[in-house]
C-alpha cells in the first residue's frame, strides 16, 4: 500500500459511539430513526418500490420506458428556477437534520468525518472513488438495459436556460449531501449506538440506499446497493465522510452535466 494513502484508510479514528443500554434511551432512538427515515429517504425508498412494481405492470418492457430525474416544475422560466432550487434546499435541510440530530445528542461532527482538517487527502480519496463507482456503474447501467432489467435513465430534462448547469450541479451536490449524511454518517451511527453489529448496520444502510434507487429498475437498485457497501465500509473503516459527499457529488454531476451537454450528439445517450 503506498505510503501516502495508509492515514486515510488507517487513521486514528475518533471514539465511536457507546452502545446505549438506557431502554427509555433506545426506544427514543429507535422513534428518532424511524421518523427521520419516514419523512426523507425510507419515504423515497417506498415510493421507488412502487413505481418500480407500476413499470412491471406496464405492457413495454422496462428498457422502453423513461424515467427523468431533473425535469421542468413550471412554464415560467423564473418560477421553474425557484422550484429547483427549493427541491436542493429540500435535500441541505435533509442532510442537515441528521447531522443536527446527532450534535444535539453530544457526537461532534468531526466524530463522523464531516470536518475540514485533511483536505487534499479527502478531496484526492473522493476523486479515486468517483473512477472506482462511476466507470463499473455506468456499465452495469448499460447492462441492465440491455437485458431489459432498467427503465432508460434521463439525468435531466431541463431546457437550455442560463441557470441549467449551475442548478443541475447544485442538485448533484444536494443529493450526494442527503444521502451521505443520513444514510452513511447518521445511520450507521445510531445504530452502533443501538448495538448493531458493523456488518449489520451496513447491510440496512446499502439496501436503504438501493431501495429507493428502484424507480431506475433492477439495475439501479443493485448498482446502489453494491455502491452503499462500499461507502458504507469506507465510512466504518475510517470514519471519514467528506470523501463520499464529493465523490458522489462528482457521481452525479458527470451524469447530470454530462447528459445534458451531450444529449443529441452521442448516439447511445436517449
Amino acid at each position: 500500500m503506498p505510503s501516502r494513502w495508509r492515514p486515510w484508510l488507517r487513521p486514528d479514528r475518533p471514539a465511536e459511539p457507546e452502545p446505549v443500554a438506557d431502554p427509555v434511551a433506545r426506544r427514543a432512538l429507535t422513534v428518532e430513526l424511524v421518523i427521520v427515515f419516514s419523512v426523507t429517504l425510507g419515504l423515497s425508498g417506498l415510493r421507488s418500490l412502487l413505481s418500480l412494481l407500476d413499470a412491471l405492470l406496464q405492457p413495454a418492457p422496462l428498457s422502453q420506458q423513461a424515467v427523468a430525474l431533473n425535469v421542468p416544475q413550471a412554464a415560467a422560466n423564473l418560477i421553474d428556477l425557484a422550484f429547483q432550487l427549493a427541491g436542493v434546499a429540500q435535500l441541505l435541510a435533509w442532510g442537515a437534520l441528521g447531522g443536527y440530530l446527532l450534535w444535539s445528542g453530544g457526537i461532534r461532527l468531526a466524530r463522523i468525518g464531516l470536518d475540514r482538517t485533511r483536505p487534499g487527502r479527502d478531496a484526492a480519496a473522493g476523486a479515486v472513488l468517483f473512477v472506482v463507482v462511476g466507470v463499473p456503474g455506468l456499465g452495469l447501467y448499460l447492462v441492465a438495459r440491455a437485458l431489459d432489467l432498467n427503465l432508460t435513465v434521463l439525468p435531466s430534462t431541463l431546457g437550455d436556460t442560463w441557470w441549467r448547469l449551475p442548478v443541475l450541479v447544485a442538485a448533484a451536490a444536494g443529493n450526494a449531501w442527503a444521502e451521505e449524511v443520513l444514510v452513511v454518517g447518521y445511520l450507521l451511527t445510531r445504530l452502533r449506538q443501538l448495538g448493531w453489529s458493523e456488518n449489520a448496520g451496513l447491510l440496512a444502510s446499502a439496501t436503504l440506499r438501493g431501495s429507493y434507487h428502484l424507480y431506475q429498475g433492477f439495475g439501479g437498485g443493485a448498482g446502489n446497493l453494491a455502491m452503499g457497501l462500499l461507502f458504507g465500509r469506507l465510512w466504518q473503516r475510517t470514519n471519514r465522510l467528506v470523501p463520499l459527499v464529493l465523490a458522489h457529488t462528482l457521481l452525479d454531476t458527470v451524469a447530470f452535466v454530462g447528459y445534458a451537454l451531450l444529449h443529441g450528439h452521442v448516439g447511445w445517450l436517449r
